[in-house]
């Protein structure tokens, strides 16, 4: 691979099925110097990893707070400039493309993006690209057999890691509404959205296309849930086509 800068790409992986990743990721992760892979502590591996290790057995761990619930915390830049450094010193030593496999999509909620904005302050002329990848809500939808949008639907899609504030305004201004990391507010979360008389057509998965994949109703969801949860609250529909319109 002849490239005149260094490259940097950040590759979505999907959600932990190694067959959804595309065949451009997995060339991506075969022809790649160094492979990165985010994990929560060096002696665990991470769902990222367990993904990347069926295409290629460099992967290489790099620290970062991917649960942290503080926010833009001390732990967390720390985390993002170790492994920027880690990137550098990759390029310093000769490798002209590091790739960083991420869960879902490198471009939705990722933690590439933060260790691409840290990779750019150090070496300005880094070249940044991204392989897209299959998200939870798409994958959550197709196991369980849900239409995400119809017609000229709205659909919303928004993290809960700052409480239930913005799911209560999303239910009632969008039809498909799509909450990702509820776990810490698992109990509030499906309050609010059976406040909203919505919560017998919504649907929850966590771990998928993993051994342990939970996909169920909501309204059977009872106790503690993985941090990185995701419900699907699609919208309302009582005839097939009624949310086509006409141009005008």
């Amino acid at each position: 691979m002849n490239h005149e800068k260094p490259r940097l790409v950040g590759v979505g992986v999907g959600p932990g099925d190694p067959e959804l990743v595309t065949v451009r990721g997995v060339r991506v992760l075969r022809e790649a110097d160094v492979v990165l892979v985010p994990v929560m502590a060096l002696d665990e591996p991470g769902r990222a990893e367990s993904v990347v290790r069926a295409y290629t057995d460099r992967a290489e761990r790099v620290v970062f707070a991917l649960n942290d619930p503080n926010g833009l915390s001390e732990r967390r830049v720390t985390a993002w400039d170790a492994a920027a450094r880690r990137v550098v010193e990759a390029f310093a030593d000769g490798a002209r493309t590091v790739a960083f496999a991420t869960i879902g999509d490198p471009n939705v909620y990722s933690t590439f993006t933060y260790l691409a904005r840290t990779v750019r302050e150090r070496e300005p002329d880094v070249e940044v690209e991204t392989v897209p990848g299959v998200t939870a809500m798409q994958d959550l939808a197709a196991r369980s057999g849900t239409v995400l949008t119809e017609g000229d639907e709205s659909l919303c899609l928004l993290p809960l890691t700052g409480g239930t504030a913005g799911l209560r305004a999303a239910l009632e201004t969008c039809d498909t509404v799509v909450a990702y990391k509820f776990g810490r507010v698992a109990e509030e979360t499906l309050a609010v959205v059976r406040d909203a008389g919505r919560l017998d057509d919504a649907v929850y998965g966590a771990r998928l296309g993993l051994p342990d994949e939970d996909v169920r109703a909501a309204k059977g969801l009872h106790g503690p849930v993985p941090y990185l949860s995701t419900l699907i609250v699609p919208g309302r529909r009582t005839t097939t086509g009624g949310k086509l319109r006409g141009s005008t």
